[in-house]
């Protein structure tokens, strides 16, 4: 059994950064993809980055050079670091782990607003 217990998010203004964290108990750390997701109110919840095992990192092209995903396997934690946030980042943001099956954390607010 996977828990993932998220930190960081709140509100920032315009053009500021956060950085997410996702801890993760459990085994298969190491081994899984990882993912952030987020859900704007009355929108459908869409992948924001992932992470490969192998460090490979895909992201949404509305996030592409503001947004880094980056893991620490030793720490078995997941990070998403956000510079030059916009009004439009603002929503709930998810980790994802997929190793067999899929494991969320229990969601952070991020509001970006002057």
């Amino acid at each position: 059994q996977v828990q993932l217990v998220q930190s960081g998010g709140g509100l920032v203004q315009p053009g500021g950064s956060l950085r997410l964290s996702c801890a993760a108990s459990g085994t298969g750390f190491d081994a899984a993809i990882l993912r952030w997701y987020r859900q704007a109110p009355g929108k459908q919840r869409d992948m924001v980055a992932t992470i490969t095992a192998d460090g490979t990192t895909h992201y949404d092209e509305s996030v592409k050079g503001r947004f880094t995903i980056s893991r620490d396997n030793a720490a078995n934690t997941l990070y998403l670091q956000m510079n030059s946030l916009k009004p439009e980042d603002t929503a709930v943001y998810y980790c994802n782990l997929y190793y067999y099956i899929s494991y969320w954390g229990q969601g952070t607010q991020v509001i970006v607003s002057s």
